[in-house]
């Protein structure tokens, strides 16, 4: 962290984010928007990982928006922040004169739900600050998503703060008025050099120009602060497209494997890979035609002077141009994502046909807020549905460039342990489909995409990938394991067992008891035969090395059977395990899956070692803190 000095406006108002996605982004520069159009003469948005913690006593008021990823933990962004807050020098007088509000992102199916805001907000209150109001909690569950919660609170706030100085904060009654809103300037600038006969890259670029593409694509997108392409980065080719069940279309699992040229893949058990999807041409060229863009162009997209965010660097030259169709594949999620509801508010101002004026208007508004989300969210309209429905509307490049939701990369758990497969890096994937609401067929990007490419007809097609290191780290060999990995939550077990089959060869390794869980045994047994394959001859999970390999047929049977059936028969040796300092993993849905299969370990805990339910609740919650309790778990 830069020591510069930081120059304060004593009574700004800071809004600061946490963001791991980008939701927390949007919220927060509604929050600055809806401040500025009330009057408050000086707003200030930041990432925290731009603002100096040790600055935050010279601050007045200070909005925190902030989201919680994986299992309770703090954005990456935020992770220093946070460590700073935590420090025990800190007296509890040290915010004394700060007045703050923490708006938290969430989703209630985690079991850890907000735990980001929460956490947060009590250590604030700690060090001395002052609570304007009750923290907020958006729900990804609600029926309008974290506005559902964020429009009564950001009411409630601005109430609050002008009671407190009503001649220097946002006025309600301005905020409120429809007729005070105006459209504001577009936060980037786009310049254009048009270039005749002339392509940026073949039409089947090799590795090298492909790199140049997406490097210098994203080196320029306005989400660039969400990216952290300091990770190991990685173009991978597809070498296997396996199918691994035997059910319809609506249950397809794959099973991918890929290798990365020239460079050789380094990763862990246990990490994650995200992969930039690549978006179907057609709609690339029906949402440029759409716009009446020119796809041959060359663009540079720039921060205008006035931005809130961080600016990019500006080069001279010709070189530090993209290719317009190329900035949009790479950067703009104009087929998969639906768009927020500033995107209705910017549209309305430039529809021409009264109608279409009217009901962008409506959609923009608190009380359009439902009825938005019916037509948008719940049905996952896309950008270029939602434009091809207001066709009236012609929208700036600058402002699409802004609000389309930004390409993101999809992240999935390595099935693969490096020591057995060198160079090489395995999926297991649900390819997603689902039918909307209006009973129009959706399908996950990332997923359809991987699946519909042919290994052996793939020259040419490069996969940019990242390995991130995931919540379950890469167990020694000498740490007894107990695995519960329901349908694709398997994935990064297959990891763990390839590899201590490979350390078994060299010494002794500790017992593995894996507990897993499908419909039923003819069509999604996924891995079946590398399962069993470890379970006799001395493998990694047989009796003779003290594992245990267990399956729960849910609906092979008239009584529907899970992976917490099959752990509560096998309870003692659960527990004999735990009693000798085992760790627990557990991946897979973070529907109902993590929060039933914790109970019934507090269950057997309990029962085997006479303690009451609440005793042995406590004593996961040690064995978390311990780091032998790990969650790893995906909606």
């Amino acid at each position: 962290m830069k020591e510069d000095k930081v120059v304060v406006e004593k009574e700004r108002l800071l809004v600061l984010y946490a963001s791991q996605t980008g939701n927390a982004v949007d919220a927060a520069d509604r929050v600055a928007r809806e401040a500025e159009r009330g009057g408050c003469p000086s707003v200030a948005v930041l990432s925290v990982d731009s603002f100096p913690p040790r600055c935050l006593p010279d601050e007045s008021t200070v909005i925190f928006i902030v989201s919680t990823t994986g299992q309770g933990d703090v954005p990456d962004s935020m992770k220093a922040f946070w460590l700073f807050l935590l420090q025990r020098n800190l007296s509890h007088q040290w915010l004394e004169g700060l007045r703050f509000a923490v708006f938290g992102l969430g989703d209630s199916s985690y079991q850890k739900y907000n735990f980001t805001a929460k956490k947060l907000d009590r250590r604030l209150s700690d060090l001395g600050a002052k609570s304007i109001i009750e923290k907020g909690l958006g729900d990804d569950q609600h029926p309008s998503g974290y506005e559902g919660a964020l429009d009564p609170w950001l009411v409630s706030l601005w109430k609050m703060l002008n009671q407190m100085t009503p001649t220097i904060l946002p006025r309600v009654s301005d905020i409120q008025d429809a007729h005070m809103k105006k459209l504001d300037r577009p936060k980037f600038q786009i310049s254009y050099h048009f270039v005749e006969a002339k392509e940026e890259f073949s039409n089947t670029p090799g590795l090298k120009d492909f790199e140049k593409m997406v490097e210098g694509a994203r080196s320029m997108s306005p989400a660039k602060h969400l990216y952290n392409d300091n990770r190991p980065h990685y173009f991978l080719q597809m070498v296997k497209n396996q199918r691994l069940n035997k059910g319809g279309e609506d249950r397809d699992v794959r099973h991918f494997e890929f290798i990365a040229s020239p460079s050789e893949i380094r990763y862990h058990a246990g990490d994650i890979l995200e992969i930039l999807p690549s978006q179907n041409p057609v709609a690339v060229d029906s949402f440029i035609h759409r716009c009446n863009l020119d796809p041959d162009c060359y663009i540079k997209v720039q921060q205008n002077a006035d931005g809130k965010q961080t600016p990019y660097s500006q080069v001279d030259g010709f070189m530090n141009f993209v290719r317009l169709k190329t900035f949009v594949a790479l950067t703009m999620d104009i087929a998969s994502a639906s768009p927020r509801r500033y995107f209705f508010e910017v549209m309305s101002f430039y529809a021409t046909a009264e109608h279409e004026k009217e009901r962008l208007q409506y959609f923009a508004s608190p009380e359009g807020r439902d009825d938005l989300y019916q037509y948008n969210q719940k049905e996952r309209r896309t950008v270029l549905e939602v434009l091809e429905d207001f066709p009236s509307v012609q929208m700036p490049f600058e402002w699409l460039v802004q609000l389309v939701p930004p390409l993101k990369t999809r992240a999935f758990s390595i099935s693969s342990s490096p020591l057995a497969h060198p160079n090489q890096v395995h999926l297991t994937v649900s390819i997603v489909s689902w039918m909307s609401p209006f009973k129009r067929k959706r399908e996950g990007l990332c997923s359809t995409w991987l699946a519909g490419i042919d290994p052996l007809d793939s020259q040419g097609v490069y996969i940019p990938a990242w390995i991130n290191r995931g919540t379950l780290p890469s167990p020694p060999p000498s740490l007894p394991l107990v695995l519960i990995g329901p349908g694709t939550g398997c994935a990064p077990f297959r990891a763990f067992v390839q590899e201590r089959a490979v350390q078994s060869l060299n010494g002794p390794t500790a017992p593995v008891l894996f507990f897993f869980g499908c419909r039923n045994e003819e069509n999604d047994f996924l891995y079946r035969d590398f399962w069993l394959s470890h379970t006799h001859g001395g493998g990694v999970l047989s009796a003779e090395k003290g594992g245990g390999f267990f399956v729960a047929f849910s609906r092979d049977q008239p009584q529907k059977v899970y992976v917490q059936h099959k752990m509560k028969q096998h309870g003692g040796r659960i527990w004999s395990l735990l009693s000798a300092g085992a760790a627990i993993y557990v991946a897979g849905s973070s529907t109902k899956m993590p929060a039933d299969v914790t109970s019934m370990l507090e269950d057997i805990v309990s029962q085997e070692s006479g303690v009451s339910k609440e005793s042995a609740a406590r004593w996961l919650k040690m064995q978390e803190r311990a780091g032998r309790f790990h969650i790893e778990a995906w909606s």
